[in-house]
């Protein structure tokens, strides 16, 4: 299955934004995957390597990964060097990174009803691996809303910053969370 290939049994999936904070992800934390959202690439090949020392799988965010051609090109390397998946914005992309065997996670930001509803509608075109619903602090009857129309697994990210806060936004339902900080990483009351 797509979703414990994508994040494992962990459901705090972190996402450095630099490699300070990709090191202390990998080195000390019990997830399974890690999202870089920082790169280019020249450090792909390293990030890789490095996430598998450590037996993590890499996720890369494809619409931040300077020096990557958005297109099957771009694709086609990160497949041959060993990407687990791909986090991307644009629904082109996802049929292209699935067609290349990379596993995608499909970002929507969710700021009023009619990006809701636009999202909705792409998602019957572009059937992701994943959903990433951003900010995670989106209300539960929205996350339910989306789990039955679309019947994908989703994560959630962005403007969480406590503990009480990833607990409250994975009992809505979500399969997990991503967040770039570091303090959050951690917890094991999930």
């Amino acid at each position: 299955m797509p979703t414990s290939k994508i994040v494992g049994n962990q459901p705090i999936v972190p996402a450095p934004r630099n490699s300070e904070h990709f090191r202390l992800a990998l080195s000390s934390t019990p997830a399974n995957s890690v999202i870089a959202l920082f790169g280019d690439i020249n450090e792909l090949p390293t990030l890789v390597a490095e996430a598998s020392k450590w037996r993590k799988r890499l996720i890369i965010h494809f619409d931040l990964c300077d020096g990557l051609g958005k297109d099957r090109a771009g694709l086609k390397l990160v497949a041959k060097l060993g990407v687990t998946a791909v986090v991307t914005t644009k629904a082109q992309l996802v049929r292209l990174a699935q067609e290349e065997g990379i596993l995608v996670i499909q970002r929507l930001f969710l700021v009023d009803s009619e990006s809701l509803r636009t999202g909705l509608n792409l998602l019957k075109h572009t059937r992701p691996d994943m959903l990433e619903v951003l900010p995670a602090v989106v209300p539960a009857p929205i996350i339910a809303n989306l789990l039955t129309q679309t019947r994908l697994p989703v994560m959630a990210g962005g403007l969480l910053s406590t503990r009480d806060e990833v607990l409250r936004v994975l009992k809505s339902g979500v399969t997990a969370v991503s967040t770039s900080r570091p303090e959050l990483w951690s917890i094991n009351e999930v």
